[in-house]
């Protein structure tokens, strides 16, 4: 059995333990790291604030309640790379009190339930409630027997440039994903954020035309980026972008902005929390759109479009994204979600094909894997 197998079957030990811990490759690598730890080691702040005095891998809701409370666990074992995480044993560690129970098969969202949503943002937009929000959809789909370790893997072998990661935790259960969003990222003294937005196809030429409302989509985030970075008295800052941002399935306008970490050093929590959630996963003005995607989307996002990653994990590094191209994972199903940014522009018949395109991230990982039983 080569390391990579054992990893995969190591991963498959830890989700049947119902032990609490978080694995992730980061974007661009190809050396796993791994923090897990006992129930009894888990914070749960109250704030998205409260995490400048917090280290750990934590994991944060759309909307912090008590049922969908930010989760912090502590680097009790931090581990990195596969022949680390392989000589790993994880009968010292104690299964969590927490369970994913078998629930009732969970409905997709179906064409025209969407298109009742975005047609209704759309009219509240041209009547100046809000100028972007973002209306997401769930996709439902069937699991068998297929090993988690190996879909793990599979996804960060067809996803080698983003932050692929797969979380088992109380209160949020088991969740695994592949996102491309850097939410924020920090060494102590350098630190950066993006604006990410817009969504095409993948071209295999890799030439993008990019139109009016997909540019106007991108500059609502880059905009309120500046706002923030302002907010905390950044007057210099450098930015690259927009540019074209390739995942496996489709393509995003990117533009990243690089600054000093050293005036928020102590106060990373603070910022963060004025970032998100972004207008790239909520919408703008944040508390009207917030509001909207409350009365409107007919599930809850729980961890969806939070974020998630290291914090402060080594020599004050944190390296934090948000949730997005990610799925829950129960005992006989996934429950997948997926979602667009809504303007006066948008199309409702091509935002759910955007949603749909999506959505292949994870469904290809799946249907992959069971395609081989």
């Amino acid at each position: 059995m080569n390391s990579i197998t054992q990893f995969g079957c190591l991963i498959d030990n830890l989700i049947e333990k119902n032990a609490a811990f978080a694995c992730w490759f980061p974007p661009s690598s190809d050396s796993p790291q791994l923090v897990a730890g006992s129930e009894d080691d888990i914070i749960f702040p109250g704030s998205i604030e409260q995490l400048s005095r917090i280290r750990g891998f934590v994991f944060a809701p759309f909307k912090i309640s008590n049922h969908v409370p930010v989760i912090v666990l502590p680097p009790v074992i931090h581990l990195k790379g596969y022949d680390q995480i392989q000589s790993f044993n994880p009968e010292f560690l104690t299964s969590a009190s927490f369970s994913r129970k078998t629930k009732d098969a969970c409905i997709s969202t179906n064409f025209h339930d969407y298109l009742v949503c975005v047609n209704h943002a759309i009219e509240q937009i041209h009547a100046a409630k809000f100028s972007k929000v973002i209306v997401s959809r769930r996709i439902c789909k069937e699991k068998k027997n297929e090993s988690m370790g190996r879909l793990f893997l599979g996804m960060h072998e067809t996803n080698p440039g983003v932050f692929v990661f797969v979380v088992n935790l109380p209160g949020a259960g088991l969740w695994m994903g592949a996102t491309p969003e850097l939410l924020f990222r920090s060494d102590g003294r350098h630190a950066q954020t993006v604006s990410l937005a817009a969504t095409q196809p993948r071209r295999p030429d890799g030439r993008y035309c990019w139109f009016t409302k997909e540019i106007e989509e991108q500059a609502f985030v880059s905009r309120y980026t500046v706002d923030v970075l302002h907010r905390f008295g950044f007057s210099a800052y450098q930015t690259k972008g927009p540019q074209d941002l390739e995942t496996a399935t489709v393509a995003h306008l990117k533009t990243s902005f690089f600054f000093s970490g050293d005036p928020i050093r102590n106060r990373l929590g603070e910022f963060v929390e004025q970032l998100c959630p972004t207008p790239a996963v909520c919408g703008l003005p944040k508390v009207e759109a917030a509001r909207f995607i409350q009365d409107f989307e007919p599930h809850d996002r729980r961890y969806y479009t939070g974020f998630l990653g290291p914090w402060r994990l080594e020599q004050s590094g944190t390296d934090v994204y948000v949730n997005l191209r990610s799925m829950e994972i129960e005992y006989n199903q996934y429950v997948l979600y997926t979602g667009g940014g809504i303007t006066a522009r948008s199309n409702p018949e091509q935002e759910w094909e955007e949603t749909t395109q999506k959505s292949r991230t994870l469904l290809n990982a799946i249907e992959a894997l069971q395609g081989q039983a």
